[in-house]
């Protein structure tokens, strides 16, 4: 009988430190800080970070080579501009190798109308890229990173974030 009441009590401590930790996690103690960053955009002006204190940021690192980046860019594009007037941000990242005037074109062709910045290999080892684009770091509204996401995001799944991380105090 001791041991089933020892088997109880464990299971109960078990419990608690869960629920403890599960709770932390949802109030925001265990996402990092996203790394400060300044990147010049496609026109020569910088963007920061801490530019977008308080609104939602989709760091999108991505580029023009790539078929799963240019899939989802039509989409990105039709969710930042419905949501941008609501704290939604979304900073292209291009890692091309090719250029700032190949990136310019690609941009314009596509009619992209969120900021796009020319990746740096700093910004690539802060956020810790993995091998595959598109990858996308989904930034709160207090600057920590939310969740990463790797390959194609379509619309719906961007939306959901976003509108899942706007609501949060």
């Amino acid at each position: 009988m001791k041991k089933f009441v020892l088997f109880l009590l464990l299971i109960a401590l078990a419990s608690f430190v869960c629920a403890k930790a599960e709770k932390s996690a949802i109030a925001g103690g265990d996402y990092p800080q996203a790394p400060e960053f300044t990147l010049k955009d496609l026109k020569g002006n910088d963007i920061s970070l801490s530019d977008y204190k308080g609104k939602v940021v989709f760091l999108n690192f991505w580029a023009t080579w790539c078929e799963p980046c240019r899939k989802e860019i039509p989409g990105f594009i039709e969710v930042y501009n419905e949501y941008k007037d609501r704290g939604m941000v979304i900073i292209g990242v291009s890692l091309d190798k090719t250029g700032l005037d190949s990136v310019l074109r690609f941009a314009e062709k596509y009619n992209i109308s969120y900021p796009v910045a020319m990746g740096t290999d700093k910004i690539v080892n802060d956020y810790q890229l993995g091998r595959y684009i598109p990858e996308t770091a989904i930034i709160d509204k207090n600057g920590k990173i939310r969740d990463k996401h790797i390959g194609y995001m379509d619309k719906d799944t961007l939306k959901n974030y976003f509108l899942k991380l706007i609501e949060e105090k």
